[in-house]
């Protein structure tokens, strides 16, 4: 986790005799050491002068780069706490540098800095370096003393004083092992968040961007903001040595709900007095938006905007933290485990935060789930977690924090009903593998998927996973493996439904007994959100009467057609079909639904020109219009602050007439060398969000 120390607030306090001088303000070369440890030069005490210093060199450049914050800058001392800086005193001439137990340090941070709440820390010179306390050691040449100091693993995080007067091994806990896990969770400046259905799994390239300039000052600044350093701010500062409490102020901080955060949520089609979520692609211009305004809430967000900003902070402030989506998510209402209420989202979004549980039993350490899209209070607040992943696993419903709500967005068995219209509601059975599928994050070092669910549960129907549902306090049978007998209904597409086309989808019936079978058959499509919030219905089909033979089937085709469909389907392009199928001698009813997601066309970029910082770059863009009728108010934008000079670069277009290109070549110069994930989107009035990224390597 961070440390911030400015050059600004690095003071030295030096006692004359007895008496400190006034606090000099000190500012910057490193030379060949000699060891110099604590009592080497012990002889009689005596009056000794007091050490005059010219000036200080926080070694910004040698110190961010070892640290791993060198890309926040170099005009100041960032530190990572658990790991050693070294600065350097430049001595006034005929000035002595003398070790011993007359050399002190003070560490201090927040606005009520207390020994007892571990935001103050007094320590003297010693032989060695410790991890689990601040300490110091120095080694001298001629003129010039270089200190290397050392901050605990527990340290809070925030803006520190350091404070020189002259006067008479344990790991971080949010410590990563794998260095390629830390480039990714900590380093990764940009990722992929994934959206869609299980079926249709589409990438959404995203910038967190935690070392563009001042997004560390706002990330301390949201913390600042909270109610709780409002209300005390001397146990807040304190508080922060725990990451696990660090992450519930992030969780509860980000959305705007009850405190001064960062985030309204949004969740209709109204977004006339602010942005749709689509459109933000990265959290430093959500960020500086919210500081700039007075930390009054940015409009809008949904749960992958949330995750996104959530991400930035956290890796911001040294958290581990990666972006996961869970796809047939659910929100229990009652707190029984059972969707009777149909709080079903076609996907969500939450992250994970790496660290130490000492609070749980040993065993619960590593990834801990922490949502910060505004759903239910915890203690009071607005926010979720840190969940442990391995509880949610387990069916550990006690353990903290809010595991049974995590739990039931990745486990809860789904119970259907219908309502007829003369009041009556029948149950028409349910599912225990609806909920919860293809929970996935972005890959460690590649643009690939990885499918996590068996970090969060067993697989679906087997002993353990049933085992552990009972011990959550779950009572439903298991579900039998195998096609029962009856009648059965289940929906097939077509691999290719592309936006603009129209295509049929088909209900597929089967008679699965040994006698003659007569039903009734609905089919009908309706547009529906990421969230499951439905809309229009978009695709209606005539009752259809069946005569079915035993052990034979049929097949009922619904046409969708674009001229329908277009007037109904939101921006996340998604239709929810369902399958009606009614038993005209039992009046038994059974439903079959699927959502699908209509394909956007393809968005292609390439890069002209070599990539070097300074240099310009050609992006040369297209996009065919697949719509039978012309795109308006055509525009392309490239993403990235470090290639766009903190703006995204925008090319308007105009009109694209059907089944017509949309070309441009937009310049960009690269500003810093590196590697860049440079999203290109696509927007129009009739096709938004079109994304397409690329990975460039800039050279220097």
């Amino acid at each position: 986790t961070g440390t911030v120390i400015n050059k600004e607030a690095f003071k030295v306090y030096i006692p004359r005799l007895q008496r400190q001088t006034q606090p000099r303000n000190i500012s910057p070369p490193r030379p060949q050491r000699q060891s110099c440890t604590p009592g080497a030069q012990r002889r009689a005490w005596r009056p000794r002068r007091a050490v005059e210093i010219e000036h200080v060199d926080l070694a910004c450049d040698a110190n961010n780069a070892n640290h791993r914050t060198h890309l926040n800058g170099t005009n100041r001392l960032i530190v990572r706490r658990g790991q050693s800086f070294t600065i350097n005193l430049q001595l006034r001439a005929g000035a002595h540098f003398q070790n011993g137990d007359n050399i002190k340090f003070i560490v201090q941070t927040g606005p009520i800095p207390s020994v007892e709440a571990q935001t103050k820390a007094r320590f003297s010179l010693g032989r060695t370096l410790s991890t689990s306390s601040w300490s110091a050691t120095a080694e001298t040449e001629e003129h010039t003393v270089s200190l290397t100091i050392s901050s605990p693993a527990n340290a809070p995080v925030g803006l520190y004083k350091l404070i020189l007067e002259q006067g008479s091994g344990v790991k971080d806990s949010v410590y990563l092992a794998s260095e390629a896990e830390r480039e990714e969770y900590v380093l990764a400046q940009d990722g992929l968040i994934y959206r869609g259905t299980p079926k249709r799994i589409t990438a959404l390239p995203w910038g967190f961007g935690q070392f563009e300039p001042d997004v560390l000052d706002i990330c301390l600044q949201v913390l600042d903001e909270s109610p709780n350093y409002i209300s005390d701010a001397g146990l807040d500062c304190s508080e922060r040595r725990n990451p696990v409490y660090v992450t519930r102020v992030i969780s509860a901080m980000i959305n705007s709900l009850g405190d001064k955060g960062v985030l309204v949520g949004n969740w209709s089609e109204d977004f006339d007095d602010g942005v749709k979520p689509t459109v933000w692609k990265d959290s430093a211009s959500i960020l500086r938006q919210w500081s700039r305004d007075g930390c009054r809430a940015v409009r809008y967000g949904q749960c992958w905007v949330f995750a996104a900003v959530a991400c930035t902070v956290s890796r911001a402030l040294g958290i581990p933290c990666r972006v996961i989506t869970n796809f047939g998510s659910a929100r229990d209402s009652n707190g029984d485990l059972i969707m009777e209420r149909f709080y079903n989202e076609n996907y969500h979004v939450w992250v994970e935060n790496w660290m130490t549980r000492p609070d749980l039993a040993l065993g619960y350490e590593g990834w801990q789930a922490s949502d910060p899209t505004p759903q239910q209070r915890s203690e009071g607040v607005f926010c979720c977690g840190p969940a442990p992943v391995r509880a949610i696993k387990e069916g550990e419903l006690t353990f903290k924090y809010d595991v049974p709500f995590v739990y039931a967005e990745v486990n809860a068995d789904v119970v259907e009903y219908i309502k007829l219209r003369d009041g009556r509601v029948f149950k028409m059975g349910g599912s225990t593998t609806e909920v919860g599928k293809s929970i996935s994050t972005k890959a460690v070092g590649r643009d690939e998927r990885e499918d996590i669910t068996h970090s969060y549960k067993y697989p679906e129907g087997s002993a353990e996973e049933r085992k552990v549902y009972e011990k959550a306090n779950h009572h439903n049978k298991l579900a039998q493996a195998g096609e029962e007998p009856g009648l059965h209904v289940r929906i097939r597409v077509t691999p290719e439904m592309q936006i603009g086309s129209d295509f049929d989808v088909y209900a597929e019936i089967k008679n699965n007994t040994r006698v003659r079978k007569s039903c009734r058959v609905m089919f009908f499509a309706q547009a529906v959100s990421y969230n499951g919030a439905l809309g229009e219905t978009c695709g209606l089909g005539e009752f259809t009467e069946l005569d079915l033979a035993p052990n034979k089937g049929s097949q009922v085709t619904l046409r969708l057609e674009y001229s329908e469909y277009s007037k109904a389907i939101t921006r996340d392009r998604m239709i929810k079909l369902v399958a009606l199928l009614i038993d005209s001698e039992t009046r038994d009813f059974h439903r079959a639904k699927k959502t699908i997601v209509l394909d956007a066309p393809q968005l292609i970029v390439n890069i002209l020109g070599v990539p070097k910082a300074g240099h310009k770059l050609v992006a040369d863009l297209a996009l065919q219009n697949p719509l039978p009728e012309p795109l308006e108010n055509c525009v392309f934008t490239i993403h990235d602050s470090h290639l766009t000079s903190d703006k995204p670069i925008i090319h308007q277009l105009g009109t694209v007439a059907p089944k017509d290109f949309a070309t441009a070549k937009v310049e960009f110069t690269p500003k810093l060398p590196g590697q860049r994930k440079v999203v290109f989107d696509f927007t129009s009035d009739k096709l938004q969000n079109i994304e397409a990224y690329e990975n460039l390597i800039i050279y220097e």
